[in-house]
């Protein structure tokens, strides 16, 4: 019986994301970056509210990706960060959206154009999220993979070698 479910479980299909799926995520990433570096770049103003826009974007996506890998991470393995770590993780995260909506909120332009770079900005991190997500995914299930191909060539390995030995 052990026999059988082991087979099972070695000849069981890991999964995988299709790539229609891999394909959307990466367009639906590539296109909030588009959309939001075409915001920036036309940002009526100051060049430093331009400056403080594009520092604010590239931190937002920076903490979205260490948050993801973070709660992933500790996802089966609870406690093993250190309490200060998951302070700074989160709390950088909450600092970038806070100081970036302030500064989105603070400019003087037009609300449509907030609008377009409001959402742009939504959509690029939420994006960011779903982008980490299938990326880690993918790493687990090359991982499966290997295991299980090495399991699999350590007993075809181990019913050879008794054979060989006769």
């Amino acid at each position: 019986m052990q026999t059988h479910l082991a087979n099972t479980i070695t000849n069981a299909p890991v999964q995988r994301d299709t790539r229609a799926w891999q394909f959307q995520v990466w367009a639906s990433f590539g296109i909030a970056v588009f959309l939001c570096a075409t915001g920036l770049s036309w940002l009526p103003g100051e060049a430093l509210d331009r400056a403080f826009m594009v520092m604010g974007y590239v931190f937002c996506l920076s903490t979205a990706f260490v948050l993801s890998k973070f709660v992933r991470d500790n996802q089966h393995a609870a406690g093993r960060d250190l309490p200060m770590w998951k302070l700074v993780v989160w709390g950088s995260f909450f600092v970038a959206m806070l100081l970036t909506g302030w500064g989105l909120l603070r400019m003087e332009v037009n609300d449509t154009y907030k609008a377009f770079l409001g959402v742009s900005w939504l959509f690029l991190i939420s994006s960011a999220f779903t982008l980490a997500k299938t990326l880690r995914d993918r790493h687990e299930a090359d991982l499966a993979e290997a295991r299980l191909q090495g399991r699999h060539a350590a007993r075809v390995e181990a019913a050879q070698t008794p054979a060989a030995a006769e």
